[in-house]
Formats: structure tokens, sequence, C-alpha cells
């Protein structure tokens, strides 16, 4: 009876961890695709500001406000209890393809 008993709380317990494994994966998918369709806008208004910086012969990079956003970044990963060296890693990386977007429309 007691193997009974075991067998019916390990099947019940995995299948709570099923439950809510999957109720956590479809919260990961929704903000996967939050993440990439703000990444899509944001990457709209860089293109806008390399095409005016390109209009107005202004230097693709403006290490001033690189440095600005990276720091505001940085705050806001540790208000978001977000590792503020994997934001700042992050943000560098977008700011390198934007800076690159940029310098492609000064072509």
């Amino acid at each position: 009876m007691q193997s009974r008993r075991k067998e019916w709380l390990v099947t019940d317990d995995t299948a709570r961890a099923a439950a809510l494994l999957r109720e956590h994966r479809a919260s990961i998918d929704r903000l996967d695709a939050i993440l990439v369709y703000t990444l899509g806008e944001r990457f709209k208004h860089t293109q806008a500001v390399g095409q005016l910086k390109a209009q107005h012969g202004l230097p693709p990079s403006d290490p001033t406000r690189e440095e600005t956003q990276i720091a505001r970044l940085e705050q806001l990963a540790r208000e978001a209890d977000l590792d503020p060296e994997f934001a700042k890693k992050f943000l560098n990386f977008i700011i390198q393809e934007v800076i690159r977007h940029h310098i492609e429309h000064q072509k």
C-alpha cells in the first residue's frame, strides 16, 4: 500500500511540476515576443536617427550619449534585479549594431 501512495505522490508532484513548467515557458515565450517587437520598434527609430545624422553630416556615433545610456540602463537593471553587467553588454551590442547602421546610411 505504501508504494502505491508513493507512486501517486510522485505522479501528482510531477504533474504539478509539468504544469508549472508549461506556465513558465508560456510566459517566457510571450516575453521573447515582446523583446523582439520592442527591438524592432527601437531599430525603426535608430534607423531614422541614422538617416538624420547622414543628412546633416553628423557623426554616426555619440560617445557621450552612449555613456549616459549605458549608465541609465545599468541603473534600470539594478532596479529590475537584473545583472547590470549583462545589461551593459546587451546595450553595448545594440549600440554597436546601431552605429553600423548609421555608418551604412552615410555611404
